[in-house]
């Protein structure tokens, strides 16, 4: 590396602070997207018609208050007491699974919702998901 700095650079280095052009601040867009309405739910205890229902008014709820991301918790199913039951399939009725597929099979839940995607593991990782809603109008 060179210690000394070429004449463009010093030219461009007076040009930037006689300039009266504004340079954006990167952390005060990252503060004004701390304050977006996020709503977070846990799922842990609820039977499968529970869950669909109170997802159910949940979505409706956060949509009418502009809520605009929400962190449904389902769980990794990994303690369920879904593999007693021979009747019942081990995957397919964990929350995990049988939650987003109602959601997204529910016309009208899908009607106020922009996006589903896999949570980030500070919010539950494989054991949650976001889902981020439309502006409500009016």
């Amino acid at each position: 590396m060179t210690s000394s700095i070429s004449e463009k650079d010093k030219k461009d280095w007076q040009d930037f602070i006689s300039s009266d052009e504004k340079v954006i601040n990167k952390d005060n867009r990252n503060i004004q997207k701390s304050y977006e309405k996020v709503r977070s739910i846990d799922l842990h205890g609820y039977t499968l018609d529970q869950a669909n229902r109170r997802v159910r008014d949940f979505i409706t709820e956060a949509y009418n208050e502009k809520v605009k991301k929400l962190i449904i918790i389902t769980g990794k199913g990994i303690h369920s007491n879904v593999e007693k039951d021979p009747y019942v399939s081990k995957d397919l009725s964990i929350l995990k699974y049988s939650v987003p597929e109602f959601i997204s099979n529910n016309k009208n839940l899908m009607s106020m919702i922009t996006d589903i995607k896999d949570a980030s593991i500070d919010d539950g990782g494989s054991g949650a998901f976001y889902i981020f809603l439309k502006n409500k109008i009016k």
